[in-house]
């Protein structure tokens, strides 16, 4: 069997730098989570409106990205990461500043384009930088374990930064990363641009985004305007229909209606979707829970949500096995599950009036959710790659994104509704009611020969 060549010190420099964007941009969305309680506090936000510092920057995030690949290909991978780079840095102090919501959301949103650049731009420098296929899947799979580090020290990190120095220094620590990756790229990565030119659909990503921010803001006024969420539910709705019709009728569709409208393509979006609201979500709303239980400092609560972040780094290649074993619909059908049992353990710790008894439970639901997230969240991206034609593929990785960042953005939101007043027996229950709704998607929409 033909090994890969083996990666020399100068790749290896190239691929650090490169994972350190995918780094810092995952370490800053879970270090945010656990600093929510203390922004909260301070620029006295209710829960509706804390779930737009996560949400600003998804959407800003889904958007740019579906635009990010097109913008790098026309003018260099390597100049779209420094741009994208500048962004993140300059949006990290903006929110590291930031006075009262709107700055900080809008700094939020500048952050997730800047990040989608950062993204975008070290995806396609790895791909041709490396052009031998099994190079190319050994430095994928590194920059994964890099992109998996920062992901799961971030609520760790987070929390002692937020307990130690204040929640304004978790955005200011990226400067140092962004200013490290800007003097890394230009000496050790070569710029490269595709030999075709993508066209650039901006009335597509207008649309699309416009459609998934009024459908977050409508769901955020269910509770006190439900005229005003009505109005602007529909208007999404006319938004998403727009879409789909402007779609069908571009000659090189950002997501083509007839790829994506059969009932596994339905179903693996609905799981991605499913995943992103009873685990992503759940995570921002485990902080000020356990704050709430125990009367935890930010420091203590990073250090426990490690319980559900850990099995991101260890639990998928379990995953790997299994759906090779069993197929998709039943390894997906038991991921939700695994979901939906982790949720109720949350919710079940709540109803304990034994604190040893509540930290038991709680941890063991993060741990549940986490092993549950970590068997379904890889694979469901190979099945949409799977089911997609070869010539889609690019179109079925935009897919994946817009499903895992819009289910989170509207997870968020919804949870926050059902929450109302940190009423987080009723968010642990509707996440579990979603992955129970994941799993018999998985098991009426997914093939069973797969």
């Amino acid at each position: 069997m033909k090994t890969a060549p083996s990666l020399c010190a100068r790749d290896l420099s190239v691929v650090l730098t490169l994972g350190l964007g995918a780094f810092f941009t995952n370490l800053d969305v879970t270090a945010v989570v656990v600093a929510l309680p203390a922004m909260e506090h301070t620029l006295n936000f209710g829960m509706a409106a804390t779930a737009w510092v996560i949400d600003a920057y998804s959407l800003a995030f889904t958007g740019m990205l579906l635009a990010a690949g097109a913008i790098a290909d026309r003018f260099g991978r390597r100049r779209a990461l420094l741009a994208g780079n500048a962004i993140f840095l300059v949006a990290s102090l903006a929110c590291g500043l930031a006075w009262d919501g709107p700055s900080l959301w809008l700094a939020r949103g500048l952050q997730g384009a800047g990040a989608a650049f950062v993204v975008t731009g070290a995806l396609a420098l790895v791909a041709s930088a490396f052009p031998d296929a099994a190079v190319r899947a050994r430095v994928f799979a590194l920059m994964g374990v890099v992109s998996g580090v920062g992901m799961a020290v971030g609520p760790t990190l987070g929390g002692v930064i937020t307990a130690w120095t204040g929640w304004r220094w978790i955005f200011f620590i990226n400067v140092p990363f962004c200013v490290a990756l800007t003097i890394a790229v230009p000496r050790l990565v070569v710029e490269g641009q595709a030999a075709e030119k993508r066209s650039l659909d901006i009335v597509g990503v207008v649309l699309l985004t416009m459609a998934l921010a009024l459908l977050i803001d409508a769901t955020l006024r269910v509770r006190v305007d439900m005229i005003g969420a009505a109005s602007l539910g529909g208007a999404a709705l006319l938004l998403l229909a727009g879409f789909a019709l402007q779609q069908r009728r571009c000659v090189v569709p950002l997501l083509d209606p007839a790829v994506f409208g059969t009932p596994a393509m339905i179903g693996v979006g609905l799981l991605l979707i499913a995943v992103s609201v009873s685990y992503w979500a759940i995570l921002v709303y485990l902080p000020p829970a356990m704050q709430s239980a125990f009367g935890w400092h930010a420091d203590r609560t990073g250090l426990a949500l490690l319980a559900a972040t850990a099995p991101m780094l260890i639990v998928p290649p379990i995953g790997g096995h299994l759906v090779m074993r069993i197929g998709w619909r039943w390894h997906f059908a038991h991921s939700l599950a695994i979901l939906a049992v982790g949720n109720l353990l949350l919710l079940a710790s709540l109803w304990r009036t034994d604190t040893a008894e509540t930290l038991g439970l709680m941890l063991a639901g993060m741990v549940v959710i986490g092993s549950g997230a970590a068997l379904a969240h890889p694979q469901l991206s190979g099945a949409l790659l799977a089911l997609a034609p070869a010539d889609r593929s690019g179109m079925a990785s935009a897919m994946t994104i817009v499903a895992r960042q819009g289910g989170f953005a509207l997870g968020i939101a919804a949870l926050a509704v059902v929450g109302g007043g940190h009423a987080f027996e009723a968010i642990f229950a509707t996440a579990a009611s979603i992955a129970v709704l994941g799993a018999l998607a998985a098991i009426f929409l997914l093939p069973a020969d797969r």
